[in-house]
C-alpha cells in the first residue's frame, strides 16, 4: 500500500502532536519528561495496560535485575533517587514495575500515555514531512517527528516446535508472563531455556514443581548474585555522593560504577589470579569479568576466567555427569550475556530436579501430554518457555515502518541493520531509535544507555525547533562508516567467538549481524556529543522558510 494511498484514507483529523513516542518503559518515559521540557506536545503509545515497559511483562517467579539496585535507575532528578529506597541490593521485578509506576506518577506522565494501543504501523507522509502512526485498534495519531523507544528485549521469542500448538497443559512464556497470579505448586513442569531468565526462573520452579525437567541445549556461565537485603550504611553512602558517582559511572565501559582491573590476566601470578577471582566469587554479580582488562579481548586470558567457573560449578554440583553438562565449554565467558544467579547451580543437587541435554537427546516434539527429546517422553502438564527474545530489534519488525519512496525499514535491514550512532536510520527522516542497533544498549547499564540517548535527541529536537528545521536525517555514507566502525569493534573482541543473541542467531532467518556498539559508553557519547557540535555531522537537516526549502548538509 503507497503511503499517499493511506493517508488519504485515514481520518484527516487525527489527533496530531509534535512527537509521538512508541512505548513508555523507562526510554519512553524519559523521552516524555524532556519533550514537555521543550514545550513540545507529545503522546506515549504503548501495547502494555501500564507502564514499565520489559518489567511489565517479565513477571516470571525469579525475574530481578543484574545491574545493582543503587545504580538501576534514573540519574536525571537528584529529588527521586534521594526520595526512593530500595529494598534488596538487586531489585526484583515487582518492585522496579513499582519504581516505573512511581516516576510515572511523580511526573504527571499517565495522562500523556495511551495504553492497550499496540502500534501496527508507522508510515512517513514525504508531502507533509509528517508520520502517521496507526494501532491495531484502528487509531490514527500524526508528529511530526517519532521516536521508537520499544525496548532492546520486549519482543518474546517463542520457539518453532513441532506439536507445541498440541500441548493440554499450560504453557508460560517468561517474556509474556501473565499479570494474574500463576499456581504451580505440585505441578510436572518442563522448562525449556537456560539463558538468563531460564537461570532466574528455574530455582523457583524447582520450589513449587512436583517435577522439573530442565532442557538444555547450551549451558552458560552465571556467578552467584549474593543478593542481600539493602544495607541502610550502603545506600547512605550512594546518596551522599549520587553525582560523582554517576559521573564515574560514565566513564566506565559499561557505564556501571565498579571495580574495573587494569592489569591482563596473563601478566599476574596463577596464585594472584586465583586469590582476584576468589574475592569477585564471593562478591558476586557481573563484575567478575572485569577482574582484567583483556578478559573479552584474549583466549588465553579469558580462559583462565572460564576454567575457574567451572570448577566452581563442579564444587557445588554433586553429580559429576550433571555439572559437566552444565559447565559451558563452546563459548568464551562474558562473550555471552554473563548471567547472576541466586543457586542456580545448586538446584540441580534437589531430588525433583532433572536436566536433559538436548545436544545429545534432541527435542523432537510437543504432544498433548509431554513432549519427546531423544528416544524419551518426558510426561509434563506445565511448559515454561525461558526462550529469550528477539533482540534489539525484534519490536521494531514487527511494526510497519515505512520511509521515504514507500521503502519499509524490514526491507532495508533484510541483510542486518544499518544505522548512524544506533540513533536513525538513512530514509527515515525524523524517525529515533533509542538504543537501537549500532549503539552499547544490551553491554551496559541499559538506564545509562538510555538516558543518553533520549538527552541526545531531546537535544536534537531543541536544534531543529529553534531553526524551524522540518526534517533530519542520517546520510547514506555516514552510516555506512559507522557501521563499518561498529563491525571492526566487535571483531577486536571475542563477543563474534560466540552464537549469541547479540547476533540474533537464537532468530530463525534473521541476519547473523553482531548488533549493539562494543565501545563502551566514554567512547560512544564523546562521539555523539561531538556529531552535535559539530552541526549534527553526517545529518542532512532542512527546513521551510515561506516558498524557500533551504538545505543543510552536514557530513
Amino acid at each position: 500500500m503507497e503511503p499517499d494511498t493511506v493517508f488519504q484514507s485515514s481520518p484527516r483529523r487525527a489527533p496530531s502532536f509534535d512527537v509521538i513516542i512508541v512505548g513508555a518503559g523507562f526510554a519512553g518515559m524519559y523521552m516524555l519528561h524532556l519533550a514537555r521540557e521543550l514545550g513540545l506536545t507529545a503522546t506515549i503509545l504503548e501495547t502494555a495496560p501500564g507502564v514499565g515497559g520489559t518489567w511489565f511483562w517479565n513477571r516470571y517467579p525469579g525475574a530481578r535485575c543484574d545491574v545493582e539496585s543503587m545504580q538501576y535507575s534514573y540519574s536525571f532528578c537528584e529529588e527521586l533517587q534521594q526520595e526512593w529506597h530500595w529494598s534488596e541490593r538487586y531489585a526484583s521485578q515487582p518492585e522496579i514495575l513499582k519504581y516505573a509506576n512511581h516516576v510515572a506518577n511523580k511526573f504527571d506522565l499517565l495522562r500523556d500515555i495511551r495504553f492497550n494501543s499496540r502500534v501496527a504501523s508507522a508510515i512517513f507522509h514525504e508531502g507533509e514531512d509528517v508520520w502517521q502512526v496507526s494501532t491495531d485498534g484502528g487509531e490514527h495519531y500524526r508528529a511530526k517527528w517519532c521516536v521508537m523507544a520499544t525496548g532492546c528485549l520486549s519482543a518474546a521469542q517463542r520457539p518453532n516446535i513441532p506439536g507445541l500448538g498440541t500441548f493440554k497443559g499450560e504453557i508460560y512464556h517468561t517474556g509474556n508472563w501473565p499479570q494474574e497470579p500463576v499456581d504451580l505448586a505440585g505441578r510436572k513442569i518442563g522448562a525449556i531455556g537456560t539463558g538468563s531468565s531460564g537461570i532466574q526462573v528455574v530455582p523457583e520452579l524447582a520450589k513449587l514443581a512436583k517435577h522439573l525437567h530442565v532442557f538444555q541445549r547450551t549451558p552458560n556461565f552465571s556467578i552467584p548474585a549474593r543478593n542481600q537485603p539493602m544495607d541502610s550504611a550502603y545506600e547512605a553512602e550512594w546518596k551522599q555522593s549520587y553525582a560523582q558517582r554517576r559521573t564515574a559511572a560514565r566513564t566506565m565501559p559499561a557505564g556501571i560504577f565498579s571495580d574495573i582491573g587494569t592489569n591482563s590476566a596473563l601478566a599476574v601470578s596463577a596464585d594472584d589470579r586465583l586469590l582476584e577471582y576468589e574475592r569477585r566469587w564471593a562478591a558476586g554479580g557481573t563484575g567478575f569479568t572485569g577482574a582484567y582488562s583483556d578478559l573479552l579481548k584474549n583466549e588465553d586470558a579469558n580462559s583462565t576466567a572460564a576454567e575457574f567457573v567451572r570448577k566452581k560449578i563442579r564444587e557445588v554440583v554433586t553429580d559429576p555427569a550433571v555439572a559437566n553438562l552444565l559447565a559451558p565449554v563452546d563459548h568464551p565467558i562474558g562473550s555471552k550475556r554473563i548471567c547472576a544467579d541466586t543457586n542456580y547451580f545448586s538446584t540441580f543437587n534437589r531430588q525433583n530436579v532433572t536436566l536433559v541435554d538436548l545436544r545429545s537427546n534432541p527435542l523432537q516434539e510437543v504432544s498433548e501430554n509431554g513432549l519427546t527429546a531423544g528416544s524419551q517422553f518426558y510426561e509434563l502438564d506445565t511448559l515454561v518457555l525461558a526462550t529469550g527474545f528477539d533482540a534489539i530489534t525484534g519490536a521494531l519488525s514487527k511494526i510497519e515502518i515505512v520511509g521515504r519512496q514507500a521503502l519499509t525499514l524490514k526491507e532495508k535491514w533484510r541483510d542486518g541493520p544499518n544505522t548512524y550512532l544506533g540513533l536513525m536510520t538513512s530514509g527515515f527522516p525524523n524517525l529515533f531509535i533509542v538504543t537501537g542497533p549500532g549503539s552499547p544498549s544490551v553491554l551496559t547499564n541499559v538506564i545509562v544507555a538510555i538516558e543518553d540517548n533520549v538527552k541526545w535527541i531531546a537535544d536534537c529536537l531543541a536544534y531543529l525547533k529553534t531553526r524551524g528545521a522540518e526534517t533530519i536525517e542520517a546520510t547514506a555514507s555516514a552510516e555506512e562508516g559507522w557501521m563499518e566502525h561498529v563491525g571492526q569493534a566487535a571483531e577486536g573482541t571475542l563477543y563474534t567467538k560466540a552464537k549469541s543473541w547479540y547476533l540474533g542467531v537464537n532468530v530463525p532467518g534473521k541476519p547473523a549481524v553482531f548488533m549493539p556498539y562494543v565501545g563502551g559508553v566514554p567512547t560512544y557519547q564523546k562521539i555523539c556529543e561531538e556529531v552535535a557540535a559539530d552541526g549534527y555531522r553526517g545529518f542532512v537537516i532542512e527546513g521551510r522558510s515561506k516558498s524557500l526549502r533551504a538545505r543543510q548538509a552536514v557530513g
